[in-house]
């Protein structure tokens, strides 16, 4: 009996073996053809900008006729690129930054304390997010005027802070959520309270969420490009996808192709060196306070 149990095993075993590796095949292929469908997109925006303007809208595959051109033209069109990537790094990590602390607070408060009306203030702050930009924006822009901030980054990064903050507190409030309280408990034991229990201790379990907030806040404010265009009037000023819109004007009403390419490769730098380098955080952050 023993003897027929394993001949009659070992075909079944087999089965099983070969079905689990066309099953690991089968799923790298899918990545790869996954991966491919993402990265296509950015290779031919990179090899277009440096094709010269007749042809960077065409031939994209071809790798003759290569030059810097677009991005001189993109470098002499103002103030240059540096100066308008110096003014979307300001505006993005301004905020990035004030998100982040208001963002913190606000998630520590609905978490951790107790107050009248808390879960109504909550969703009153949730369902701001459902409002749209584009129907505010004349509020916004009266708004800034008065406060002498219209025409100004200070007063953009204000308008991007203003819609980061919704989504950010409800991360933050899930963050820690997740962070048992028994751990605060310990430490106020030890005579950690205040600020610095928000600080050296839940600071630390919390750090994904935070890192999280931050590179949503970053990227949003990096990339978007109507209230920028609204409420900046001062080409100096301008942030750069802002710019890529205004030298894609060639001659005779035609479209700089290279010059768009070259601005697109430009903004795309910096956010895939972010997300790469902060992505474990980023995915542990997405995940905080699903489990409990």
């Amino acid at each position: 009996m023993t003897v027929l149990n394993a001949v009659t095993t070992k075909p079944a075993y087999r089965r099983r073996a070969g079905q689990t590796k066309l099953y690991k095949i089968l799923f790298h292929v899918t990545c790869i053809l996954i991966a491919l469908l993402f990265l296509t997109p950015i290779v031919l925006v990179l090899i277009a900008s440096f094709h010269a303007q007749p042809s960077a809208g065409s031939g994209l595959f071809s790798l003759s006729g290569l030059c810097m051109c677009s991005y001189q033209r993109l470098e002499d069109f103002g103030s240059g690129i540096l100066h308008y990537a110096g003014n979307s790094l300001f505006v993005a990590a301004g905020t990035a930054i004030l998100t982040i602390l208001i963002s913190v607070f606000a998630g520590y408060g609905f978490s951790r304390f107790r107050f009248p009306l808390k879960s109504l203030a909550f969703l009153m702050i949730l369902s701001t997010i459902m409002v749209p930009f584009q129907s505010i924006l004349t509020p916004l822009f009266l708004i800034l005027a008065k406060l002498g901030l219209q025409n100004t980054l200070s007063g953009l990064v204000l308008i991007y802070v203003t819609l980061q903050l919704p989504f950010s507190v409800f991360m933050m409030r899930n963050a820690f959520d997740a962070v048992p309280k028994e751990i605060e408990e310990a430490a106020r034991v030890d005579g950690v309270k205040g600020l610095r229990l928000l600080i050296y201790v839940s600071g630390p379990l919390v750090l994904p969420g935070i890192v999280s907030v931050g590179i949503f806040a970053f990227l949003n404010a990096w990339n978007e490009f109507l209230a920028a265009l609204v409420f900046l009037t001062d080409q100096d000023r301008y942030t750069l996808p802002v710019l890529v819109t205004a030298v894609r004007s060639g001659h005779y009403g035609s479209v700089d192709w290279g010059a768009v390419q070259a601005g697109v490769t430009v903004m795309m730098i910096p956010c895939l060196l972010l997300f790469v380098t902060l992505q474990r955080f980023y995915i542990r952050g997405l995940t905080a306070g699903a489990v409990k």
